[in-house]
């Protein structure tokens, strides 16, 4: 008995290990981002701010708005770049590889073939073309494995030759790898896991309710895999053609809430004054203006404890949203507070039920994280990571 008693928490260990391991190198590679992420954040939110939605202040075609807009979303849309940049940091590539690689995926040409759905192949070998913009894990799995590939081919290669034929034979060796594996498969798990939520959310009672609920708590981590797209650009047809949707709409502001809430419930339970500021900072970013990438990535994923605060809070909000039945007659395509106009076009119940949904996820969000606290930083700050490099 003792034996299976010891046997069974190895294993426990090993797969907490294994977990830790990953969610570390998720933060290695996200937490040097977080000051770009921030400031993209801070663009956007004083185009909500200022622009029409809001204040009025500038017009949509004044150059003022359109320059926080493009600047703004810079941000989001070169980010395998930079992120294939802080991924080779994390994993030991030369980081001007990694950058090059996420320059490949988010080519204009790669977008223009993904948006008409051209054929095409890589080596013969083919190849579903995406757009790679905004995503995160095919620019992170693809230089961990680009890692292995450098190695092997600096430990073979003459050392005089090694400055000309490791860069070009890795990134030749990486190409099919990247291009027509990691990528397409998110495509092809995407596309899957579309039809199937659509199917389930349509079933109509309980079905539907744990569907929503599942989904709200998950949604992030759906983000993260880049998958998200693909389920807005559906919503998007589905309420063109039937004027209304019950299940994504809901669920993304439920659980971009909860984001909001776990970065306020962080806030509070953080001691060091820079810490509280930038937990602050994460809490106006996706409040205002929509953006929740700071917050679960510099909370979130940088203390790993807070994401349970996260999913409870995604969880309250998407079920009330589900048992109330709430209705969006739109999408607006920010996860900010303006998402809950969403909701109008129905009755007033419909509006009062859409803002008790985001308010139950932001809450319930900041409750749990308090009381779950925040466990142990495994990554440092960026500030502490830029003292620790000049020293």
């Amino acid at each position: 008995m003792s034996e299976n008693v010891n046997e069974k928490q190895k294993q426990d260990a090993m797969w907490k290990r294994i977990g830790n391991g990953i969610l570390n190198a998720l933060g290695g590679c996200l937490i040097p981002m977080i000051p770009m992420l921030i400031t993209a954040a801070m663009l956007k939110t004083l185009a909500a701010v200022l622009g029409p939605d809001m204040l009025g202040i500038i017009d949509a075609q004044s150059d003022l708005y359109q320059l926080f807009i493009f600047a703004g979303d810079a941000g989001f849309y070169f980010f395998p770049v930079v992120l294939g940049y802080c991924a080779s940091k994390e994993f030991g590539v030369t980081p001007v590889l990694g950058m090059f690689l996420g320059g490949i995926m988010i080519h204009p040409m790669m977008i223009e073939m993904a948006t008409a759905n051209t054929p095409f192949t890589v080596f013969g070998i083919p190849c579903a073309v995406q757009n790679y913009s905004g995503t995160i894990l095919p620019i992170i799995l693809s230089v961990w494995v680009m890692s292995y590939i450098e190695k092997f081919f600096h430990k073979y290669i003459p050392s005089s030759l090694d400055i000309v034929f490791t860069p070009l034979l890795t990134l030749l060796a990486m190409l099919p790898l990247a291009l027509c594996v990691f990528g397409p498969a998110g495509n092809f798990i995407g596309n899957y896991m579309t039809d199937m939520i659509l199917t389930l959310g349509n079933a109509g009672g309980i079905i539907r309710i744990v569907t929503v609920a599942v989904l709200g708590t998950l949604w992030q981590f759906v983000v993260m895999c880049g998958l998200h797209w693909l389920l807005i650009a559906t919503v998007t047809v589905v309420i063109s053609t039937s004027g209304s949707e019950m299940v994504m709409v809901p669920i993304i502001a439920a659980a971009s809430f909860a984001v909001g809430g776990m970065s306020l419930g962080a806030l509070l339970r953080l001691k060091q004054k820079e810490d509280r500021s930038l937990a602050l900072s994460y809490v106006i970013a996706q409040v205002v203006g929509g953006v929740t990438e700071p917050g679960l990535y510099g909370i979130g994923f940088r203390y790993k404890k807070p994401l349970f605060g996260m999913m409870i809070g995604g969880f309250a909000g998407s079920l009330y949203a589900a048992v109330s039945g709430l209705t969006a007659y739109s999408i607006v395509p920010v996860a900010s507070f303006l998402c809950l106009f969403s909701y109008t076009g129905g009755s007033v119940m419909n509006i009062v039920n859409g803002v008790a949904s985001g308010v139950i996820g932001f809450v319930v969000a900041a409750v749990a994280t308090y009381f779950i606290g925040l466990g142990e930083d495994r990554n440092p700050s960026v500030n502490e990571s830029k003292s620790s490099k000049e020293t």
